[in-house]
Order: C-alpha cells, then structure tokens, then sequence
C-alpha cells in the first residue's frame, strides 16, 4: 500500500485500488473521505451511513437547505434514484461522463433523505469522468458528494487545498493529484417540461442549450431558460 500519514484527524491515501478499498471501509463505517474527480475535489458519505449526511454537512459547515449531489457508477445506476426524461437521457448520452449534474424528479420508491435533497422531490445526479467517484459508487451504490472545502470558500483542487481548508473534519483524502478540470459542474433542471440550466460550470450554457436546441427540447421563445450572463 502507498504511504499514509496522519493529518490531523485525516489519513492521507494515494488514489489508487488499495486507497479506494481503504476509503469504502471507512465510508461504510459513516466516516468523510475526499476524493478527485473530473471538476474539482468532492468530499462524501455513504448515502446509507448512520448520520453520515449531518456529518457532511456539519463538516462543510454547509446550509441545511441546500442539496447535495449524487454521483453514481453509470447511466442505469441514475435511473435508481431519479427519473431520465427524454431532455435528460439526450444530455446524459452527449455528456456523461463528464461535468454535467442533471436535476431530476425522484424515483417512485428511491427514498431519498430529506436532508440530502433539501426537502425537494427532485435529486442532483452526476455521472462524472473520473475513476476515483465511480468506482466507490459502484460498491456503495449512488454517493452524495459535493465539493470539498468550507461553504462559501474557493473550490479545492487537489489534496493540499483539501486539506487547508477541511483536514482536521475528515477522515480520509485520497490524493490523486490536481483536478483536471478546475471547475464545478453545470446544473441543469430537467424536471419540469422545459430543462432549465442552474449554474455555469464545465460545460459551456451555450452547447447544452444548442443541444437541447436541436432536438427539440429548448426553443428559441425559450432562451429565458439560459440566464443573460450564463451564455458564454
């Protein structure tokens, strides 16, 4: 196994199979691991662990209304916990994996805590480019995860920023070396009958609403949908 050393109340792992089997034993024991992705560094938990979402919060010092991401291990484990419209499946195949989180309405039967979701009937999901996330999903099934620093405060984008700012309230950080992309998600809305993009992020406004645009799914009278300074 790579070296490990202690900071903090944090292990320190290198992102490799021995640190990924390290994190899900911790995950499921309802501990905090951070992990690389694809945008920037995420901080999770087991979606089942015994108060492992209060902690989550309470370690990000995050607002209680607002939601947290799932990020799954493929296409079909989505479908587990949100509902893929037509709009939905066309961005998911143009753009999972990748820096995309679809806003989805719940699955009949998916359950999702309140907490997680901020008390909505709608759920976050992402299926991102990176090994690291799905591979821990594809133990523990979809794993909320959102980015790992203080709310409010700059985007980490590797383990060191990780550790700056959250060291001392986690239990592991895998260390996979700089995020490649530096840049949150773009969010878009697709639970009601026009998508709606959220936020700005690694995919650029302007081509998923062209996407949507060409199939059909975003007319022209519905360009309100893109907000004026989100469609560069």
């Amino acid at each position: 196994m790579g070296q490990s050393r202690e900071l903090g109340r944090a292990r320190l792992l290198p992102d490799d199979d021995q640190g990924r089997a390290a994190a899900v034993a911790v995950l499921r024991r309802g501990g905090i691991v951070a992990m690389p992705t694809d945008t920037v560094y995420g901080v999770g938990v087991a979606l089942d662990a015994q108060d492992g979402l209060p902690r989550l919060f309470a370690a990000k010092d995050r607002p209680l209304d607002r939601a947290i991401v799932l990020l799954v291990a493929d296409a079909e484990q989505a479908t587990t916990v949100g509902v893929l419209t037509p709009a939905a499946r066309l961005l998911a195949e143009c753009f999972w994996p990748g820096g995309l989180t679809l806003v989805l309405t719940q699955a009949a039967g998916a359950a999702l805590p309140p907490i997680l979701t901020g008390g909505a009937a709608t759920i976050g999901v992402r299926l991102p480019d990176h090994d690291c996330p799905r591979a821990l999903a594809r133990v523990l099934g979809p794993l909320p995860v959102t980015s790992a620093n203080l709310s409010g405060q700059p985007d980490a984008r590797d383990a060191s920023d990780v550790l700056a700012q959250l060291g001392s309230r986690l239990d592991l950080v895998l260390d996979g070396g700089p995020a490649r992309g530096g840049v949150p998600s773009t969010v878009v809305d697709c639970s009601g009958e026009t998508p709606r993009i959220l936020r700005a992020g690694a995919i650029p406004p302007l081509v998923i609403a062209e996407t949507l645009n060409a199939a059909g799914f975003l007319q022209p009278g519905d360009w309100h949908a893109v907000p004026p300074d989100r469609r560069q």
